[in-house]
């Protein structure tokens, strides 16, 4: 996959020939530094953006095939986002902002129960009927976890998730990530500057100058989607 900004002088090649695969259940991290291309791949996975050229397949759909309203319809189906700020809407209680994906997906059966449920899982169920604006930080991000897994996704896209957070903190938000991800075999992309957070992961994807690494000793992956 590669995504291509620009052209003639002005062309910046923002992810090179980049090729990976995830199995379901990974907490896979995307690491590197800034204006790297990382915050870019989370983008083609996401749906965002799309590839110059390339294909992104979830769940064996060609996603590159698709178009704008298949895109959107995929997304809400398939995939969760948790970002560094939370993004709750600050006059919906902590139950209204969980259910938010699936009024917008248009689904509801037993999707209350489900939210408490979740709920129940991060630590909150007695937060249930509060207003978003008057939680924590720490609590506002596991809402957005929560709110992220509400539609079962296939993949959680989270964007610098601990990243408006203190130490203390930003170390029970991951540990939550990886328990959610054991528990419900959910699969994690994150992208992170708190490599040191996250401890054991399945896979870490280093991004510099828009190539894809595997750790810290920067050899070329050669995994193939």
């Amino acid at each position: 996959m590669t995504k291509i900004y620009g052209d003639g002088d002005n062309e910046v090649k923002a992810l090179d020939d980049v090729s990976f695969s995830i199995e379901r259940g990974d907490v896979v991290l995307i690491v590197g530094s800034s204006g790297s291309g990382k915050s870019t791949l989370l983008n083609m996975i996401g749906l965002l953006d799309s590839p110059t050229n390339g294909e992104i397949f979830i769940d064996e759909t060609n996603t590159t095939s698709l178009n704008d309203d298949q895109i959107s319809s995929f997304r809400n189906k398939k995939l969760g986002f948790i970002f560094q700020f939370s993004n709750l809407l600050s006059d919906l209680s902590v139950l209204e902002n969980i259910l938010l994906p699936i009024q917008i997906a248009g689904t509801n059966s037993s999707s209350e129960k489900e939210a408490r449920d979740l709920l129940k899982a991060v630590g909150l169920e007695d937060q249930v009927q509060k207003r978003a604006n008057k939680i924590s930080g720490g609590q506002a991000q596991r809402v957005a976890i929560a709110r992220g897994l509400i539609n079962k996704p296939s993949i959680v896209l989270a964007d610098e998730p601990t990243g408006n957070l203190d130490s203390v903190t930003s170390q029970l938000i991951v540990d939550l990530m990886k328990s959610m991800a054991k528990k419900l075999n959910q699969t994690f992309v994150i992208v992170t500057h708190d490599r040191h957070h996250f401890g054991d992961v399945d896979k870490v994807i280093t991004i510099k100058d828009g190539k894809a690494f595997e750790d810290e000793e920067h050899s070329t992956m050669e995994i193939t989607v």
